[in-house]
């Protein structure tokens, strides 16, 4: 509902027929969690564990440290288990979020900044990245620059995303209108298929549906996003005030956790590409080439959320029209779980399973 409202404030011009098409995926997918669980991808060694959290997240690389988090619970000496949850979209971690069905996830931070201002008591406990993105076009598309998509179809997660707050600050730096080109919605796995099958003609959304593009010979990075905004963060680890008020210290291990599983997969790139393999449902290839091909694709320290990065993304986020009035940082963030000293999380790769055949 509160989507379909921003966008009509916002005057964001929406292609007619893809539109149609994004109606019924998201009729399908807009399905209510269900469960008190994830499946299970991986068992375990860990006989200390005494409770249990079920975080959600998508299957990009910028959510990384929730499965790798899942699997360390699970084979080291912690006290809760954490079972991560696979979404395809952000409309219905939404869902699952307000109805307390999962109370701890990872989400682009303006969604979660909107839900804050819309009175959904959420706070921004850590990040789950740096960089991570790219806007993607055609491999053999004429498109060298943001001036030739004016007038295409360019996808992004959600209107309330980073990438979209991105473009849009791209936009202005070229000096274009924000009708200039037809953004549309659409969740991250059907981003390299829309394209291929020219339903789009560029996206822009966390890896590694930028490098199976690339990898499956039909598209190209035309922008980094580190290289318009440095830094880049789309998206957090967003728990729910209710949990943070009725169960602190499982807050505490779970940030924790994601810390210390951020703090490991920076030193064991291939070896969290196996890992999280299952997780995503993706080929471990694509990953691995994502994560090792050139570590400055995304980065999984400096992940305590400041002031100075969200305080730049509301600002973008006001001037768009998508965020209506200032959130206080205390009300947004709560850093008092962030550990003072991170360590790598105790993963014993050997443990790490073989894909299967």
């Amino acid at each position: 509902m509160y989507l379909a409202g921003m966008m009509k404030r916002a005057g964001i011009k929406i292609v007619i027929g893809v539109v149609a098409v994004i109606t019924v995926l998201g009729i399908l997918r807009y399905r209510p969690f269900t469960g008190s669980g994830a499946a299970v991808v991986h068992k375990g060694s860990n006989k200390h564990a005494d409770r249990e959290l079920t975080v959600g997240f998508l299957p990009v690389t910028c959510h990384l440290t929730c499965p790798v988090t899942d699997f360390a619970s699970k084979t080291t000496a912690t006290n809760t288990n954490f079972n991560s949850r696979v979404f395809t979209d952000f409309p219905t971690v939404v869902s699952a979020l307000e109805a307390k069905q999962v109370q701890a996830t990872f989400m682009i931070v303006p969604l979660a900044m909107k839900l804050r201002e819309q009175g959904v008591p959420v706070k921004i406990c850590y990040l789950g990245h740096r960089d991570g993105s790219e806007v993607v076009v055609g491999k053999n598309s004429k498109i060298r620059s943001l001036v030739d998509l004016k007038g295409k179809k360019v996808a992004v997660p959600s209107l309330f995303s980073n990438q979209n707050f991105v473009l849009h600050k791209l936009m202005v730096d070229y000096q274009m209108k924000p009708t200039d080109i037809n953004f549309v919605v659409l969740p991250p796995p059907d981003m390299p298929t829309s394209l291929a099958a020219g339903a789009i003609d560029a996206y822009f959304v966390g890896e590694p549906f930028c490098a199976k593009a690339e990898l499956d010979g039909i598209g190209r990075v035309l922008y980094y996003a580190r290289d318009i905004w440095p830094s880049f963060i789309s998206c957090a680890l967003v728990v729910h005030e209710d949990l943070i008020k009725s169960q602190p210290d499982m807050v505490q291990d779970l940030v924790r956790g994601i810390a210390q599983s951020g703090a490991w997969a920076e030193t064991h790139r291939a070896e969290a590409a196996k890992l999280v393999a299952p997780y995503y449902r993706q080929d471990e290839k694509v990953l691995k080439y994502v994560l090792t091909a050139d570590p400055k694709r995304v980065s999984y320290v400096n992940l305590t959320p400041t002031d100075k990065d969200l305080a730049r993304i509301e600002d973008m986020g006001l001037s768009m029209g998508l965020l209506t009035k200032r959130t206080p940082m205390d009300e947004l963030i709560d850093r008092k779980f962030v550990p003072d000293v991170i360590r790598e999380a105790p993963i014993d790769v050997a443990q790490i399973p073989s894909p299967k055949k």
